[in-house]
């Protein structure tokens, strides 16, 4: 995958995003100035997925509770989603945007995987800050972030890539 450029998978894992939204929710979401560089994301439910083959990292979506209970109130239709159902759905969530990558690529050059969404809670940060109490995950590797919106302000969150 040496031909792709950064900027392309960026755009594919931006458009997957407002796809994913935007198909199973009815939902668009507007991107925001991407931030080409790690940097300390509060987030209530985080899913990661990693990617492997001829380019190496992960994709990943960081929500608040609120964005999180709407993803799978739409998702699963569901008006009341207990914890469980969260998780599922934004496990579902980082599985639709990360095929999508896979998707476009396998196609093109056959040597893309990805592994099994993982779930977690908690804010992540840079390895380079000071470990704070209660931090809960350290990233190391560089990427982007791009924040997401809708219109209503109802659904915010910011999808991660590193590679």
């Amino acid at each position: 995958m040496a031909g792709i450029s950064f900027e392309e998978v960026m755009f594919t894992v931006m458009t997957a995003t407002q796809d994913t939204f935007k198909c199973y929710m009815n939902i668009d979401l507007f991107a925001g100035h991407v931030d080409r560089k790690v940097a300390p994301v509060d987030s209530d439910v985080t899913g990661i997925i990693g990617v492997a083959g001829d380019r190496v990292g992960y994709i990943i979506v960081a929500a608040d509770r609120a964005t999180a209970q709407l993803v799978a109130r739409e998702m699963l239709m569901d008006d009341e989603p207990d914890e469980d159902s969260i998780r599922d759905a934004i496990g579902e969530l980082i599985n639709n945007i990360a095929g999508a990558f896979k998707t476009k690529y396998h196609d093109q050059y056959g040597n893309v995987a990805m592994g099994l969404p993982l779930v977690v809670s908690g804010q992540l940060r840079t390895v380079t800050e000071p470990a704070e109490e209660g931090a809960s995950m350290n990233v190391q590797c560089k990427g982007v972030t791009i924040p997401f919106t809708n219109k209503d302000g109802s659904a915010n969150l910011k999808v991660m890539i590193y590679m």
